[in-house]
């Protein structure tokens, strides 16, 4: 596998996970309360607890975004 490879696999994974990043974001920004109603359902937590999981699965999903989708692909760009 040659670098122009791993540098078009590592840009599209930057662009579909970021891409899911934004709309998993943008859903619970807007529409919160009916997530937390569905999980409710399944899961009996507070609000507090729903809040305090959705945000830390937010922020590690960046970090895990970072790490292993746009780091590679900015070395491999760098090493062009």
């Amino acid at each position: 596998m040659d670098i122009a490879t791993l540098r078009t696999f590592f840009m599209w994974c930057t662009i579909l996970n970021g891409g899911m990043l934004v709309i998993s974001s943008l859903g619970l920004t807007f529409a919160g309360n009916l997530i937390y109603r569905v999980h409710n359902r399944w899961f009996k937590m507070s609000r507090e607890a729903f809040n305090i999981v959705v945000y830390s699965f937010i922020g590690f999903y960046k970090i895990i975004l970072m790490v292993f989708c746009l780091v590679p692909y900015v070395v491999l760009v760098i090493m062009g």
